[in-house]
């Protein structure tokens, strides 16, 4: 027979007056991650709990399932504390009654994570203690804190470092509510648990926010200290063999899906499956280094159209992983030098580009983005060793999703880890650069049956020759182009005489322009229109899509330029323009910013608005059938 509830078995420490009326901010980031980062906390503890020298796998049991309420070890006390709570302002008043609204629930939801191979807690016995050896005084009684290991190498590869992870499990439960077992070494077994609610007045005395289900024992100078209770609970509740396991009561019901379980454990931790650290049973599903391909290539977790890979990538991951052979890559910080492994994939079918940041524990970080490189057709694993996997740990957010400089104080420290961040865009940059042109070769001609450069230096010079530097308004210079090629250009010849050291005097050829534009009322009449030298364009077409790059860092012009107006001309080999031959809509179906993917409005075949980013604008234009992928143009800009 399991313990029968006796009261009160919640404590909650006394405070002298209410100072705080908010919730722990934390619950609302780990709320907003949902089912992603409540199983990377708790499977990331589970891994960091590994049996030191075991060669098997951390084996975690993730179970679904419902318990009467009356078998929650001290729920009462815990809805009467909810019941007393006042909210000040919205949030605060909206979480309290969602809490009311499911505490009358006679039988609830729950979720559990159980480790083995692993070592648990240790020194429960000694309860609220202040040795660093006792880690079930740190996990139990302890915000913001996590047990260092004292083997250095051991602590560098653990996944957790900010000691914030322990409240995912709250932010999971409607009641901010959750309990841990644990079995140590000696086969002692104990039983806690934490809410989080707020500072609140209970018989007319003020306590703290959060909650122990614990034990406590009073001293004769007032003092108090906590202890757990041995574990004689509900079944659920039970840990009999070594190890931890977390129990969640009240769970969110957006949190109770089991394939969203199965896909965050794989999409987190799919190198330390598939290096066979890691095993991991969502209810009756295994996930192995055996298995773990048919859970990828299963539709019900994952699309399987590589073309439609926009979200999520952990398919791609886990092919690059397997079958790339990696590359040495180095990452400085400025001072430092990093190396890394770089499993490296090109496939013009992918249409996201993006590289998984993953730690030695096998945990991956986040999806990268490398920077200008989000819609290149590649995909990538980068892992490095402890000395790189101690650095990355120094990078990492509270919630481990995400490699950031913003959180470190020392404004040295955080120039060099800018610097790293940055550096690992400029080398993978270049690795992706290199395999589209091996992929691509031009060889002089281009080959335009998957993908076209128009980069072509004949046709560069070819075209600067039939053009002409003209000034517009605000004295800039810029170049444009002229179907009077000859005439103009001797034009330009006799009136830059005077000048040679003033390009700028070369204003005429901009006043003819004006004069030409002044009989068409369709053109602004503040707008001055002219050609892009082709050394300012960079341009490829990777199947269905095209992407272009207008460079004008090098022109003093646009320097205080942020938008602009963008059309184009066809020219033949000989350089010749044909200038209403080509219809934007009727030749892209989509014309986008690069970055921000917002779509740009074409009117009377002009693309309007187009955003500029420190003298670059770039642009995603998706290609209908009948697009003639072997065109050339030549792109007027008007400000």
């Amino acid at each position: 027979m399991y313990r029968q509830q006796k009261d009160p078995l919640w404590k909650f420490s006394p405070i002298p007056n209410i100072e705080e009326s908010n919730f722990n901010k934390i619950l609302e980031r780990f709320y907003n991650m949902r089912v992603t980062g409540l199983t990377r906390e708790n499977t990331q503890n589970s891994m960091d709990g590994r049996l030191i020298g075991s060669d098997g796998p951390v084996t975690l049991t993730i179970n679904t399932g419902s318990i009467e309420k009356e078998n929650i070890p001290g729920i009462n006390d815990v809805i009467e504390r909810i019941k007393c709570l006042q909210g000040r302002n919205s949030y605060t008043k909206e979480t309290i009654q969602h809490m009311i609204n499911k505490i009358d629930q006679d039988e609830v939801r729950y979720i559990s994570f159980e480790d083995s191979n692993t070592r648990g807690l240790t020194g429960a016995k000694n309860g609220q203690s202040n040795s660093t050896s006792d880690t079930w005084g740190i996990y139990a009684y302890n915000k913001g804190v996590h047990f260092e290991e004292e083997d250095s190498e051991v602590e560098t590869s653990r996944g957790g470092s900010h000691g914030v992870g322990k409240i995912a499990s709250n932010a999971a439960s409607d009641l901010h509510l959750m309990y841990f077992a644990n079995c140590d070494e000696h086969g002692d077994q104990h039983l806690g648990g934490t809410v989080q609610l707020i500072e609140h007045v209970y018989e007319e005395k003020c306590y703290r926010s959060s909650g122990y289900f614990t034990d406590i024992d009073m001293f004769d100078d007032g003092k108090s200290k906590f202890y757990p209770y041995g574990n004689n609970f509900h079944p659920v509740f039970a840990k009999n063999t070594r190890g931890l396991k977390i129990i969640i009561p009240f769970l969110r019901e957006e949190y109770d899906n089991e394939n969203e379980i199965i896909k965050s454990i794989c999409d987190s931790f799919f190198v330390s499956i598939l290096e066979g650290k890691l095993e991991v049973i969502v209810n009756e599903e295994k996930i192995t280094s055996e298995t773990i391909i048919n859970y990828v290539k299963d539709p019900r977790y994952y699309e399987q159209d590589i073309t439609e890979a926009k979200k999520v990538f952990t398919p791609l991951y886990v092919d690059t992983y397997q079958n790339e052979t990696p590359r040495e890559l180095t990452v400085s910080d400025s001072i430092r030098d990093y190396h890394f492994k770089l499993y490296f994939k090109y496939d013009e079918s992918i249409p996201k580009g993006r590289v998984a940041i993953v730690r030695t524990i096998g945990m991956k970080i986040e999806d990268f983005k490398v920077t200008g490189n989000a819609n290149k057709p590649y995909n990538a694993v980068l892992i490095g060793g402890s000395d790189e996997d101690a650095y990355i740990k120094s990078l990492e957010n509270e919630s481990h999703t995400e490699l950031s400089w913003e959180h470190i104080k020392d404004a040295k420290l955080q120039k060099r880890a800018k610097r790293f961040i940055n550096n690992i865009s400029r080398e993978i940059a270049k690795v992706i650069e290199e395999a589209i042109k091996e992929n691509n070769p031009t060889d002089g001609v281009l080959n335009t049956e998957d993908i076209l450069y128009v980069v072509e230096t004949q046709f560069k010079n070819d075209l600067s020759n039939s053009l002409g530097t003209v000034m517009i308004n605000k004295g800039k210079s810029v170049i444009k182009a002229s179907t009077e090629v000859p005439k103009k250009a001797k034009k330009k010849k006799s009136e830059g005489k005077d000048s040679k050291e003033k390009p700028e005097k070369k204003r005429d050829p901009l006043k003819r322009k004006k004069r030409e534009d002044k009989g068409n009322e369709s053109e602004e009449q503040s707008k001055t229109k002219y050609s892009a030298n082709p050394e300012m364009v960079e341009r490829i077409i990777l199947h269905n899509k095209e992407l272009i790059k207008f460079n004008f860092t090098e022109s003093d012009l646009m320097a205080n330029e942020t938008t602009c107006d963008i059309s184009l001309s066809v020219i033949d080999g000989m350089g010749v323009e044909y200038a209403d031959e080509f219809n934007i809509l009727g030749n892209y179906s989509s014309i986008a910013d690069l970055y921000s993917g917002i779509e740009y409005k074409i009117d009377n075949n002009v693309i309007k608005d187009v955003k500029i980013r420190q003298g670059v604008t770039e642009l995603q234009l998706g290609l209908r059938d009948n697009f003639n992928k072997s065109l050339k143009f030549v792109y007027y800009i008007e400000v």
